[in-house]
């Protein structure tokens, strides 16, 4: 007899994944959580969850040796059947807590590819993956190297931040040598890779058993790159199904997937389509729920919600039960996200029937948009780009990287 009723130890430090804490509890498990102090007060599913534990400061505050000792603590009462990193920062520490407690699932050799920029790039290179030309900064001799052989602009990445938080555009090799001296011993936490001209997409999906059930492709109308670097409205919508660029984005993340080692779970994962050539390149990857509320894009165009679905994988590995996916809705859905110059910004203009999520933080303004009709899609998020652009929108200088993940 199988049995039902297992514990889940969930870790996010940022106040997210909800759903995936619902579907677990109505599944029939035991659901904790470690979060961050800071979020103590925030809007958790308390009723879902067992019991929430916190830690001191957030994220880069927590110590790895009082965590696990914390969650060795737990154990002397609590059989804890799987660890689940439900954020991007929080893969090294649900991997250290799997690799010291000898739990099932991903661990640090594999979780870093799914975290370390350049551990990514070296495995989808080594996997036949096309990846943009790129050294580690370790040695100068390779750096000058490929500062002598790749034509600029380049760009020097943080190995371990999301986004494009840390990104530094350099266009020859004198500013290339004085951004690397200014890092100082930081420099082995970066990378320089050249920077390719070209439309960026993102493929969201769901693993079984290293096989991909569920892919949605859609593409960056602006890039996180571009608005992180100088502003701007944030969009992004779902590519037309059985297009090229849908079966290109969707070959390559099979690759990208079964290069990586990802079993179960979900995936996000960046690709960057050539202006030149017109090739598909690897960017970058996660084993998570892509953020900027992409999850209520996705669901808006398939019905499928990431989170619970995760969590409903999840539930069958470790129950040993077989899941079934969903019915696929082939909808159409985009989104279109800003920094707001109020907190609370009236948007009650934009009240186009397609409307179906309004993005809930404060100094921000956001909408998604579902549609029978890609065209349909696009031409709303021109239009509400362009309005938020003149009354609402607020750009925020992006902030130097202090402490590094």
């Amino acid at each position: 007899m199988v049995d039902n009723h297992k514990t889940f130890l969930c870790i996010s430090n940022y106040f997210k994944g909800s759903a995936f804490l619902i579907a677990l509890k109505k599944a029939g498990n035991q659901v904790y959580l470690i979060t961050s102090e800071k979020l103590k007060e925030n809007n958790w599913p308390r009723e879902y969850i067992d019991e929430i534990f916190f830690m001191p400061g957030q994220d880069l505050d927590w110590d790895l040796e009082t965590l696990l000792v914390g969650v060795g603590g737990l154990m002397k009462g609590v059989k804890i059947d799987a660890i689940v990193a439900l954020d991007d920062y929080d893969v090294e520490k649900a991997t250290f807590l799997r690799e010291n407690l000898r739990i099932p699932g991903m661990g640090q050799t594999t979780g870093r590819y799914f975290r370390d920029k350049l551990a990514m790039r070296m495995r989808a290179q080594e996997a036949g993956v096309l990846v943009p030309s790129f050294s580690a900064l370790f040695n100068d001799e390779e750096i000058n190297h490929f500062a002598d052989t790749v034509p600029p602009p380049w760009v020097l990445k943080p190995r371990s931040e999301a986004s494009a938080h840390g990104i530094i555009k350099v266009y020859d090799k004198e500013s290339l040598w004085q951004n690397i001296h200014e890092m100082g011993d930081n420099r082995l936490r970066y990378l320089v890779e050249q920077f390719k001209p070209g439309d960026v997409y993102h493929a969201d999906g769901l693993n079984l058993d290293g096989k991909n059930l569920f892919c949605t492709v859609s593409k960056y109308l602006a890039t996180p790159m571009e608005i992180s670097q100088g502003g701007g409205i944030f969009r992004s919508a779902n590519v037309p199904y059985g297009s090229e660029d849908d079966n290109s984005m969707r070959e390559a993340n099979q690759k990208v997937m079964k290069a990586f080692g990802m079993k179960n779970g979900a995936s996000h994962t960046e690709f960057i389509k050539g202006r030149d050539d017109g090739q598909v390149y690897f960017l970058e990857t996660s084993s998570r729920v892509g953020g900027a509320h992409l999850a209520e894009m996705v669901e808006g165009a398939t019905d499928i919600n990431l989170w619970t679905e995760w969590a409903k994988i999840e539930d069958s590995v470790v129950k040993g039960q077989k899941y079934t996916l969903p019915k696929v809705k082939k909808g159409y859905a985009g989104i279109v996200l800003t920094l707001s110059k109020f907190q609370d910004p009236d948007l009650s203009s934009f009240n186009d029937p397609e409307v179906c999520f309004r993005v809930p933080l404060d100094y921000h303004a956001g909408m998604i948009v579902k549609s029978e009709k890609h065209a349909r899609i696009r031409k709303l998020l021109d239009d509400y780009a362009e309005r938020l652009s003149k009354g609402v929108s607020s750009v925020a200088e992006q902030e130097k990287i202090k402490k590094f993940h």
